[in-house]
């Protein structure tokens, strides 16, 4: 595999050099101070490519080329966003950069509800309690027609979760969800956000759909042209949340997008983490399966809490997900394919030192250069076995 990481630019408290002391050989990057629709300039893209060389490493991977809105929704000038995005693929091309991470969720990008989960060793994880997004949706965003989203059992105990709630765990709460996690790129105001719902309750599941297959089938043609392969991320959390459709969550999901448009340029970036957090997910079957259609790996691991749908960011090597097994698919895999993946180690612990520092949530720099080495002494083990 190779051993990329996730860099947020200049502003990163987490600079190129950590990256590359913690053992990286490449860098996942993007243009975030580029407006969501605009094109990135082969200008832009350069002088970002320029930083990383400089450090000694490579720009492999883009995460993310993020959509505008429009093209999920398909209102307004929605084609002229496709056409820009188009256009940012070819220049990336055109610079070298053949990998492109992006998602198809609407309004939200990633969500958790705590981001400081103090765990036993003393360090800190992100988590998702779906009990506190209830509450949230049904006492601070008052989203209309919630209610019938939930059962009985889930509305009491979110009123009871509301009830002990304090003003400023509200304002937390309310802060981690509209203002975004790290890579996402808007946040909102609640009237904002609730504008952006009631867009999309208009929308139906399977009319979503049809709104990302028109998006494959207008980019993919130009993304193969030039030799970019996509990598679409599934949804995180992998269910509905504020009414908002998932439709890219499971292997029946993964099959249904391969099969859009049959190019090896429409592919998947595979998070173990996101697909951990159902059980009836099989992480080994997906790689064995779609094996050509895997351009990128975000390996980390969760675990599932006794509340249904509550998670954690686990530990790598611990958790629901069997590492070992995965990165063995993904060494068969590479032998097949006569190329390496990069991967990422995602969501480290804020652990150490780090937890006295201003950090990205998820993103801090000694949790990822632990669960680097971890992985990489898991990479370094199996092929030491297989020969």
């Amino acid at each position: 595999m190779l051993h990329s990481w996730r860099w947020f630019g200049p502003d990163d408290p987490v600079t190129l050099e950590a990256a590359r002391q913690a053992g990286a050989t490449d860098i996942v990057t993007a243009l975030h101070h580029i407006s969501n629709g605009d094109i990135w300039s082969i200008d832009e893209i350069q002088q970002r490519k320029k930083l990383v060389s400089e450090k000694g490493m490579t720009w492999s991977v883009v995460e993310s080329v993020p959509l505008h809105e429009t093209i999920k929704t398909r209102e307004g000038e929605y084609q002229k966003y496709i056409d820009n995005y188009k256009q940012t693929i070819k220049n990336l091309a055109a610079c070298g950069i053949y990998t492109i991470c992006y998602n198809f969720l609407p309004v939200l990008d990633w969500v958790r509800t705590d981001l400081d989960y103090l765990l036993p060793n003393g360090a800190k994880a992100l988590r998702f309690d779906y009990t506190a997004i209830i509450a949230f949706d049904l006492f601070v965003l008052k989203r209309d027609g919630a209610y019938s989203d939930y059962s009985p059992e889930q509305i009491e105990a979110a009123k009871d979760y509301f009830k002990h709630c304090s003003p400023e765990r509200i304002d937390e709460l309310t802060k981690i969800i509209l203002a975004g996690l790290p890579g996402s790129e808007e946040s909102y105001t609640i009237d904002d956000f609730r504008q952006h719902l009631k867009r999309y309750a208009k929308i139906g599941k399977q009319e979503y759909r049809e709104n990302l297959k028109y998006f494959l089938h207008q980019i993919i043609p130009v993304a193969e042209s030039v030799g970019v392969k996509m990598g679409m991320h599934p949804d995180d959390p992998p269910f509905n949340i504020f009414g908002l459709h998932r439709i890219f969550s499971n292997f029946d999901d993964m099959q249904w997008i391969s099969e859009i448009i049959n190019s090896t340029s429409n592919g998947f970036t595979l998070c173990t983490g996101s697909y951990g957090v159902r059980s009836e997910n099989d992480i080994v079957k997906a790689i064995d399966t779609f094996g050509d259609r895997i351009h990128f790996l975000h390996l980390r691991s969760t675990k599932r809490e006794a509340c249904p749908m509550n998670f954690y960011e686990a530990p790598h090597l611990e958790g629901d997900i069997d590492m070992v097994s995965i990165i063995s698919a993904v060494l068969r895999q590479e032998s097949k394919l006569g190329y390496q993946i990069p991967m990422r180690p995602d969501h480290g612990h804020q652990m150490l030192d780090d937890l006295t520092k201003k950090t990205n949530p998820g993103y801090s720099a000694i949790g990822r250069l632990k669960g680097l080495a971890e992985l990489r002494g898991i990479e370094f083990t199996l092929h030491k076995i297989s020969h």
